[in-house]
């Protein structure tokens, strides 16, 4: 069997299990079992595959059926400019989130040496992200999943920033290092009844710690505003994102615990996706 084969019978299997892009998803799974680009594949369409591919290729498109995310099949995820390590310890980056690092840009002057705070680090993809793009500040990612930061070491370590960033395993009600100048946070505020409504490939294969947010969706948020408020400087910044339908509720929490609303950013959707805020 050759590359066009296998991918037209790829495609057809995943459509007929009502996968979404089932030929893209095709495509990325041969890249990852013959370890090709997408381009080499389309200017290679007859080029045979070994038995033991074949079978791999069957085992992952089995994967991809039970809607196991296409992200955690190949092991990776791309988010702002760069490529990193995912599986199901982790919440899949999304371009949404890539808000948090341009807006974070804005704040932080490049040559200055800014103290950062990631609160529910995951994969470490935004705190690696900034110390990509602002080398000379100092960073801290913690994380309540011990699993969870063991990827984001991983990805620290892929992009030569293991010295440069500090994780920690503790929840935010325990951690008492004070004095940032920036604190990013993506917590979970999915509420329990939109969490039910998820689709499968986002409710049963991500970690829930990572998106539910508890009855309301505020649980954590909350938390994070709470504990900012103590951790930042005077004039230091907070920026989170919240859910679509979370800005007024946010606002108000944020009020209350002594930040200023310096701007709502929308997402790719036009929804309100991001809240940079300042502590008075």
């Amino acid at each position: 069997m050759n590359y066009n084969e296998i991918l037209k019978n790829g495609e057809n299997f995943l459509r007929k299990n009502n996968i979404k892009n089932s030929y893209l998803d095709a495509e990325l799974i041969l890249t990852k079992v013959v370890n090709r680009k997408r381009e080499e594949i389309l200017l290679n369409t007859h080029k045979k595959l070994e038995n033991r591919d074949i079978q791999k290729f069957k085992n992952y498109l089995l994967r991809r059926k039970y809607k196991e995310p296409i992200a955690y099949i190949l092991g990776f995820k791309y988010f702002w400019k760069h490529k990193f390590l995912t599986n199901k310890s982790v919440l899949i980056p999304r371009p949404d989130t890539e808000l948090i690092i341009e807006e974070s840009l804005n704040c932080l002057p490049y040559n200055n040496s800014k103290k950062i705070l990631d609160i529910g680090t995951g994969s470490g993809c935004i705190i690696i992200s900034l110390m990509k793009e602002r080398p000379k500040c100092k960073a801290t990612g913690i994380d309540i999943s011990l699993k969870a930061l063991n990827v984001a070491k991983s990805n620290a370590k892929l992009h030569q920033l293991e010295n440069k960033i500090n994780f920690i395993n503790i929840d935010i009600d325990k951690y008492n290092s004070y004095n940032y100048d920036l604190i990013i946070s993506n917590p979970p505020y999915i509420n329990n009844i939109d969490f039910k409504r998820l689709d499968d490939d986002i409710k049963i294969h991500e970690p829930k710690v990572a998106l539910s947010g508890g009855c309301d969706g505020f649980r954590d948020i909350r938390k994070v505003i709470k504990k900012s408020s103590k951790l930042l400087k005077i004039n230091g910044k907070l920026i989170l994102e919240i859910g679509h339908k979370q800005k007024f509720k946010s606002i108000k929490i944020l009020n209350e615990n002594g930040f200023y609303i310096n701007k709502i950013s929308r997402d790719l959707s036009g929804k309100d996706r991001c809240i940079i805020s300042t502590k008075t």
